[in-house]
């Protein structure tokens, strides 16, 4: 059972932890989960606890915070919701240095001094607006003309994205950058000509001041932030890449300062022949100047990393018509509401998710299933939100609108699982937290040991090799590794159907080498038919075996209760009044019916209500078990009076899908309610060596702990309530997207086609989004490894190599890029 509750009081992080904390030790809470921006929490428990229980064991904590049902404390809400910019107001670290916390406006990330990205949801896609060019504070909902000039009405441009902004403002410091950092530089490099033209214009340490005045607006304006963040990262002692270069290019700027004012202070080492102090205004703006590239390049790159979002955003429509009193009205997706009568014209986009009530056409769900063959559908058929109509028009209902659409739900979770963590990142963490301080004490290092063993001028050696080595260390090559690939890998499974609840999910699955399959809706179609309905003795006939049945189940959400209440209406049947229905979990239903006691299910529900099952009756139903059909036993008065066969047609990807599965490694082993005789019919015609029938809810639960013991990794596939114990308790349970809702919050992975061949396409997604952090990782560890010492110039006294700052900065600026470029080549493979 899960609830989501708002709670009051909390101001930062540590209130969200500590709240999370007093809510997790509440009895029979398995999880609790605080969102500080939301102000939000979501309680896992076994069952229902009372909100007075949370409230108590707040008060007895102090009294600080509170927590109230979603609803309540609305002035509070509504006072934090107009304080949100325009856009999502949903804003996260690309390196998750908070896990998955999220800001509610656009800035730096208090760890690691990174721009903060913006989340795309559906609250960005806005309504389309219209407005008068000669009157901008004319805006309307709708195309018409302007009241005061009466001029037609154009549609407003859409506010571009934070990320845009961010960009562009990037974009426009780095070319002010850029223009006063190349006469610096032309300057500097005109000392390695022997005639110098520019000293027969002035001596140098004129020229010196001139670079002083040029490197203002880069170092103050430009590049300011790089100072603003190195700062705040030493005062709250978060140590990162911006603490690098602030530290290394602020004392190759300050020292070039200082030495144009006060020359007298330095030794000769350190002054030209001319009598002026050697500067590096060159050195610090060049640097600052990359790794402002560095910065806009990454910018670039981000928007990408979510595009597999945008794409899903951009399936949204915005209007749909709507059917009120006959006539088509063109109104908002936001005007819908529960049961509306909908039509849908060839091409249109499907608005929201519903059930066709009146036509058939084939339908493109390859935006949200990954599968390019259109569906063929018809009355009473299910439509989702964004998929796109074939050729035929079509009413349906709305069943579904705003943010329960199955759309929205894919956009939520996607958004979800991008910013949570892998296991595997917390490597780059406890790297991190030492990198910082141990890289200035390289530097430390470099200009000690420079400073004693090093070729004249020492000094200078020492200086420009500790700047260097400051400069090409870069942590958030190692911070990006594992949350960019996650990102895109992510993204990529919900274009192909595939959807991850988190990162960690992405990680088991790929270690998966077992793989636990339910029957009923995961293997088969999941949609049964009555195939034939018989009676064991002359006392009651087929008919009226039939209409018990059909009376009983008319109580059961069951599929196989559907199917024979369908069967019942086909033959017009007539329902009985049952009294004191309960379901058998695993087992099958019963009522009273006519003053009888009446129970309908397989052999164990048969024990649960004391009737004999005959071996007649049992070599009857094996003849239909033994084709895989499904037999149940209808019971009055603890006597077996008929039965009723069910047919389940499996799934045309289900072989295939299992072989592929097998070839790589992974054992898969069915494990059903249904009897013996049904379950090896079915693991006959696939193939599968390993089964096991007649299994109720809690003998999976036991399957999937003892598997555990043995040392496998297990997965889960399965779509009921019955599946949901074990779901929970895999390494990865995977939901099927037709299935339950229950099945759905239990599982890390959902295949919203529901088929087989969505497990195939997690793993080679799993498998490729791993291989991709580890090709990350390895490249962000070797760059820092072999980096770092070549700066500090180890290579020298072989090959008399040693590295520039500016080379340096290059080299850290393209290092994260280079990270974020690997990623993105996830959007390319095929799973």
């Amino acid at each position: 059972m899960k609830h989501t509750y708002h709670i009051h009081g909390m101001t930062c992080n540590g209130c969200r932890t500590h709240v999370e904390e007093t809510l997790s030790k509440v009895g029979g809470v398995s999880k609790a989960t605080v969102d500080l921006d939301k102000a939000e929490a979501n309680i896992e428990m076994e069952s229902h606890i009372p909100i007075e229980t949370f409230q108590e064991a707040l008060k007895k904590d102090g009294g600080t915070y509170s927590i109230h049902k979603q609803g309540e404390h609305h002035q509070h809400s509504e006072a934090k919701k107009e304080k949100q910019p325009k856009g999502t107001g949903t804003f996260y670290c690309p390196m998750h240095c908070e896990g998955d916390k999220i800001y509610n406006k656009p800035g730096d990330c208090p760890v690691c001094g990174m721009d903060l990205v913006e989340e795309q949801n559906l609250s960005a896609t806005s309504k389309e607006q219209w407005t008068c060019p000669m009157h901008p504070e004319i805006v309307k909902e709708e195309a018409g003309s302007c009241p005061i000039c009466g001029m037609d009405l154009v549609p407003m441009k859409a506010d571009s994205s934070a990320e845009e902004k961010t960009y562009k403002k990037l974009l426009k410091k780095f070319w002010i950058a850029t223009a006063f950092t190349l006469p610096i530089f032309l300057m500097a490099m005109s000392e390695m000509l022997n005639n110098n033209p520019l000293y027969d214009i002035m001596e140098q340490k004129y020229w010196n001041w001139i670079q002083f005045a040029l490197s203002i607006p880069v170092v103050f304006y430009a590049t300011w932030m790089f100072f603003e963040r190195a700062y705040k990262s030493i005062k709250t002692w978060n140590l990162n890449m911006f603490t690098l270069i602030g530290i290394g290019a602020g004392v190759a700027w300050s020292f070039s300062v200082f030495g144009m004012f006060f020359p007298e202070v330095f030794p000769s080492q350190f002054k030209t022949e001319s009598g002026a102090v050697h500067v590096y205004f060159e050195a610090a703006t060049v640097i600052l100047t990359l790794v402002l590239l560095g910065q806009l390049l990454e910018a670039r790159a981000h928007s990408k990393t979510n595009s597999a979002v945008k794409e899903l955003l951009k399936l949204a429509p915005n209007k749909a018509i709507k059917i009120v009193d006959g006539e088509e009205v063109e109104v908002s997706i936001d005007e819908i509401e529960l049961n509306d009568i909908l039509k849908v014209k060839p091409g249109d986009k499907i608005p929201v998710d519903g059930v066709i009530t009146e036509g058939n056409t084939s339908i493109d769900e390859s935006m949200i299933t990954g599968e390019p063959i259109p569906v063929n559908k018809a009355e009473n058929d299910k439509v989702s939100s964004g998929t796109i109509n074939g050729n035929q028009s079509f009413l349906m209902k709305a069943e579904k609108v705003g943010s329960d659409t199955l759309l929205s739900q894919i956009i939520h979770m996607v958004n979800d699982a991008s910013r949570s963590r892998a296991p595997i990142q917390n490597l780059a963490d406890k790297v991190s937290g030492y990198f910082v301080p141990v890289v200035v004490l390289i530097s430390i290092i470099t200009f000690i040991v420079w400073s004693i063993w090093g070729p004249e001028p020492v000094y200078v050696y020492a200086f420009v090799n500790a700047i260097a080595v400051l400069i090409i260390a870069c942590p958030c090559a190692l911070g990006l590794a594992t949350p960019m690939s996650v990102m895109v890998g992510v993204g990529k499974g919900a274009q192909n159907g595939v959807l991850i609840k988190n990162a960690e999910a992405l990680e088991k699955m790929d270690k998966v080498n077992t793989l636990i399959v339910d029957k009923t809706g995961t293997i088969t179609e999941g949609k049964p038919t009555v195939e034939t309905v018989g009676a064991f003795n002359d006392a009651l006939s087929e008919k009226e075996v039939l209409q018990y049945i059909v009376s009983l189940n008319t109580n059961s959400e069951h599929p196989l209760a559907e199917a024979t209440v369908k069967y019942g209406k086909e033959h017009n049947t007539e329902i009985l009044k049952s009294e004191d229905f309960s379901a058998v979990t695993g087992k099958g239903v019963e009522a009273t019916i006519k003053d009888k006691k009446v129970a309908l299910g397989n052999p164990k529900m048969m024990e649960y209500a004391k009737a004999d099952i005959i071996s007649k009756m049992k070599d009857e139903a094996k003849s239909y078990q033994k084709q895989g059909k499904t037999v149940s036993y209808l019971s009055i008065d603890k006597t077996v009076v008929g039965y009723v066969v069910i047919g389940d047609k499996i799934k045309e990807t289900s072989a295939k899908a299992i072989k592929a599965l097998q070839d790589k490694g992974i054992d898969v082993i069915m494990l059903t309610g249904d009897n013996h005789d049904t379950a090896q019919a079915v693991a006959s015609e696939l193939n599968l060596a390993d089964f096991k029938a007649s299994m109720l809810p809690e003998d999976k639960l036991k399957e999937v702990e003892k598997l555990q013991k043995n040392g496998k990794v297990v997965a889960m596939a399965g779509d009921g309530i019955n599946d949901a114990p074990a779901l929970a308790k895999s390494d990865v349970g995977i939901a099927m997207g037709t299935g339950t809702h229950v099945a759905i919050e239990s599982a890390m992975i959902t295949l919203v086609k529901g088929d087989l061949h969505g497990i195939v396409k997690a793993k080679n997604l799993s498998n490729a989004v791993m291989k991709n952090i580890k090709q990350n990782l390895f490249f962000a560890l070797i760059y820092n490894t072999l980096g770092v010492p070549i700066a500090a110039g180890v290579l020298f006294p072989f090959f008399g190599i040693l590295l520039s700052p500016m080379i340096a900065a290059l080299a850290m600026s393209f290092s994260s890029v280079s990270v974020i470029g690997n990623a993105l080549r996830l959007r390319t493979i095929k799973v």
